[in-house]
């Protein structure tokens, strides 16, 4: 549980800005601050209803027959699970056969499900919540193999990878998501909060978030981050209690916000948090989990979360890994970023407590698979 120091969060976030344009763009509004009536502007576009489908329209039929892995980082996050129901739900459109590895979130349990997925002999294979850097040698078996590989989550850059053995990251675009998510913290305390953000040194994705999101707030006069907390997302519910009880001790009335780069810190902070009368207003990064809805709706202490489109980018990934299997490159579509409030919660699948766009992208997809 290492604290992230202002100068590597810094350097991570200038690394990440560096790897695309809008990274870039990004960087440079942080950089200069925005007004608190620009963060409204950002927030309010974020907090829109899902817009119509914007994705690839186009695309080879689907093939028939295939065998596939999915290897899943740890099946007890919300996110790893609702993906791997997406994928489940279009691979059953395809007709293919999946089978599930879960790695439990643990480095021996990523080793072994790796080798068991690699036994399988798939035809293709999909890496869910897992980082790519990390397991870059063990992934390179699939492409010495000619197994074509895609990914969910799987590093700090969305859409197409030019390099490495996963060839789509399926992902929002993890700094917009953080730039929405502080902004929305700042908006919501009318430009004055004390924060604490927690996220999991294990994954690059979860670092540039945090670093993201402390740099946005950074720039905030009136604003501090507190901290930046490393909490594994594999041992949260074992850490934090007593994380947040260690918190609530050292800052007091000071910590007015936390921010966390998935909602599963909150599962567990939530019930310290109430015991202690504590008014901490949480904001998450990513992903939009049925407890972070109900905590929204009801108006208990979350207020908002960048939700990923889970089911669609199940979907997503399905297609992606099609157009592998065809010869052709992957889409490199790129999802919008949504911050799911009290406001907008009711809709885009919110009574069913997930972010599932009303865009039709299921039948998108059956019309390019022909199915």
């Amino acid at each position: 549980m290492k604290r992230i120091s202002a100068a590597t969060g810094i350097a991570w976030l200038l690394v990440v800005a560096c790897l695309s344009m809008s990274g870039w763009v990004m960087a440079e509004q942080a950089r200069k601050g925005l007004s608190l009536a620009e963060m409204r502007q950002v927030v309010a576009a974020a907090s829109a209803r899902a817009p119509a489908w914007n994705g690839p329209r186009t695309g080879p039929a689907g093939r028939h027959g295939m065998r596939v892995a999915v290897i899943c980082e740890d099946l007890r996050n919300g996110g790893v699970l609702g993906v791997a129901r997406g994928v489940g739900e279009a691979a059953a459109v395809m007709g293919w056969r999946v089978r599930m590895f879960d790695a439990h979130g643990t480095p021996a349990g990523r080793d072994k499900e790796i080798a068991a997925a690699l036994a399988m002999k798939p035809d293709g294979a999909i890496l869910v919540g897992s980082d790519a850097r990390t397991l870059r040698n063990k992934l390179a078996r699939f492409a010495e193999r000619n197994i074509p590989l895609v990914g969910w989550h799987v590093g700090p850059v969305a859409g197409a990878l030019s390099s490495g053995p996963v060839a789509m990251n399926v992902s929002t675009d993890p700094i917009e998501v953080a730039r929405v998510t502080a902004m929305a913290a700042i908006v919501d305390a009318g430009g004055r909060l004390g924060a604490v953000i927690f996220t999991d040194p294990n994954f690059e994705i979860a670092i540039a978030k945090a670093n993201a999101m402390a740099y946005v707030i950074r720039q905030c006069d009136a604003c501090k981050v507190l901290e930046v907390r490393e909490v594994p997302i594999s041992q949260s519910a074992r850490l934090m209690p007593q994380v947040t009880r260690e918190l609530l001790a050292r800052y007091g009335a000071r910590w007015t916000d936390a921010l966390a780069i998935n909602d599963i810190y909150f599962d567990y902070a939530t019930p310290e948090l109430a015991k202690a009368g504590a008014d901490v207003h949480l904001f998450s990064a990513g992903d939009g989990s049925p407890a972070a809805f109900l905590r929204i709706q009801a108006g208990t202490l979350q207020v908002g979360t960048v939700a990923e489109p889970l089911n669609m980018q199940g979907w997503q990934l399905v297609d992606e890994l099609n157009r592998l299997l065809a010869g052709q490159p992957v889409s490199g579509y790129v999802v919008p970023v949504h911050l799911v409030t009290r406001q907008n919660v009711a809709f885009d699948g919110g009574a069913q407590m997930l972010f599932d766009p009303d865009n039709g992208y299921r039948q998108v997809y059956r019309r390019i698979w022909k199915r």
